[in-house]
């Protein structure tokens, strides 16, 4: 019995044990659950703090933006206004001068109008005496019309004669006159300033240390950075600046910004410097193809063949007579337009046609003939209307006029080049002579790369190692300058400078 007892408080100890354990089970995850809930409130409440911070930081953006953009448009609007401004005045002027052509015009139309009344009054006596002739000299119509004619001939030759004379004079001078007031008209309707191009360009130093660097040991960095871009570069001439010479624009602009770029970096040695210098030739061509779109979009010429864009955009780093052939040829294409509105032509035509007129003279250092006959070859190539071509081959008169276009693009071609100060003579002649320096040491065989330097002074000529024997380079100088003797008329003497390297490249893979 006392058994039994023990097993029925045993069995009773281990129900309520199992109830009591399931019990703390159910307080402690009710506990936690509790903890977890606050939990997740205080991440609610954070979240929706940097929540509003965000949306306080960006309405702060914003009116930080719209305070910029006010100011934008304001001074957008102020332009506008200038250009309002300077737009009624010359619609005033245009006004005062048509007034003045109308004016012109009806005093032209009363000198027509008194002229013929007085034909019709001499008519009138010539008939009279006609009549009278015949009856006092008892003569037929004919025979008296055939005496009176010859006898006023005889005796009013010379006045008439004279009378003609000033007739023609005055109708070419109202011509002239009006043909001089179109003129006048487009180039004041045409205000553009006139720059000339120079032969250097400079390149800011931050400080002497970068100096140093650029010079590199013993002067191998910026012979190597001479070597890769082509043009002379010039140190201590301006403190605090670096200035690089050559008379090929392309070659300054390529220059100076590897250059820029160099220094940003801070890493100059030869490799750097050749890297550098091809990764800026690349960009370049980009700018290149910029400037192309750019004078086309300016001008209204839509349409052009994507390379003939980047021929065009080539023609910014070309000069004639110090005159940027790029801006020269779209002031052209602006001139061109307004001459031919004002003379019933076709301005389309006319404004590609003067835009395209000098076209060949982005490659006529490459390809054989003058840059009128390259560039009809190339708008031929690339499917130009054959009256754009019409219009800009005879800009120097080597084909005939054809079209009233042609006419307009050689008078705005002449007008754009005589503005004062639009080009310069002795630039353009020293441009010649480099020019020639490279193209006769070029046309040696074994010639890699060849740069004229120091103002045409020096010659810098890099040869194949692989086929010049550092025996032959003293062959090839002799030759060389002998032919620049016999070809060249230059003061001073110049310097031939054969550089021969041998440089090896391998890879380990």
């Amino acid at each position: 019995m006392s058994i039994k007892l023990v097993l029925s408080l045993l069995a009773l100890s281990g129900i309520a044990g199992i109830a009591l354990g399931y019990v703390l089970r159910l307080l402690i995850s009710l506990g936690q659950r509790g903890s977890l809930e606050l939990e997740v409130k205080q991440k609610l409440i954070e979240a929706r703090e940097r929540a509003n911070q965000i949306l306080k930081n960006a309405e702060e953006k914003v009116e930080d933006r719209e305070k910029i953009l006010e100011a934008e448009f304001q001074e957008r609007e102020d332009r506008l206004e200038k250009t309002e401004d300077r737009l009624a005045k010359r619609e005033e002027f245009l006004d005062e001068r048509e007034r003045a052509l109308s004016e012109e015009s009806e005093s032209v139309r009363n000198r027509e109008h008194d002229v013929e009344r007085a034909r019709k009054e001499a008519e009138e006596i010539l008939k009279q005496e006609r009549l009278e002739l015949s009856r006092l000299a008892n003569l037929s119509e004919e025979e008296a019309k055939n005496r009176l004619l010859k006898e006023v001939e005889e005796a009013y030759q010379s006045s008439i004669l004279a009378r003609i004379q000033k007739l023609d004079m005055h109708g070419k001078k109202l011509l002239e006159d009006k043909a001089r007031d179109i003129l006048m008209s487009s180039i004041h309707r045409l205000g553009n300033a006139v720059n000339s191009e120079s032969m250097t360009l400079s390149v800011v130093l931050p400080s002497e240390e970068i100096k140093g660097k650029i010079i590199g040991k013993e002067g191998r960095n910026i012979k190597a950075f001479e070597r890769a871009t082509g043009v002379d570069v010039v140190i201590d001439d301006i403190p605090d600046r670096i200035t690089l010479s050559s008379f090929d624009p392309l070659r300054r602009t390529i220059a100076k910004v590897a250059l820029e770029k160099l220094i940003n970096d801070g890493r100059i040695q030869p490799a750097k410097i050749e890297e550098v210098v091809e990764k800026t030739k690349a960009e370049v061509e980009e700018i290149i193809k910029q400037k192309g779109e750019e004078a086309a979009y300016e001008v209204g010429v839509v349409g052009l063949d994507p390379r003939l864009i980047m021929l065009l955009g080539r023609l910014n780093f070309r000069t004639s007579y110090g005159q940027n052939v790029l801006q020269h040829s779209v002031e052209m294409a602006h001139l061109a337009g307004m001459l031919a509105e004002e003379l019933g032509a076709d301005p389309k035509i006319a404004r590609s046609g003067a835009l395209l007129h000098d076209i060949g003279k982005a490659v006529d250092h490459e390809v054989q003939g003058t840059h009128v006959e390259i560039g009809r070859r190339i708008l031929e190539r690339f499917g130009v209307d054959q009256r754009i071509i019409q219009a800009m081959q005879a800009h120097h008169e080597e084909y005939p006029y054809e079209t009233p276009e042609s006419v307009i693009v050689q008078v705005a071609d002449a007008i754009s080049a005589s503005r004062p100060g639009a080009r310069k003579d002795t630039v353009e002649r020293y441009l010649e002579r480099v020019s020639d320096l490279e193209r006769i040491a070029a046309a040696f065989p074994g010639v890699e790369k060849v740069y004229a330097i120091s103002a045409g002074r020096e010659l810098r000529i890099f040869v194949n190692p692989g086929k010049i024997s550092d025996v032959a380079m003293h062959k090839m100088a002799r030759q060389i300058a002998e032919r620049v003797q016999q070809e060249l008329k230059y003061p001073g003497e110049i310097k031939i400078n054969i550089i021969r390297e041998n440089r090896v490249v391998e890879f380990a893979r």
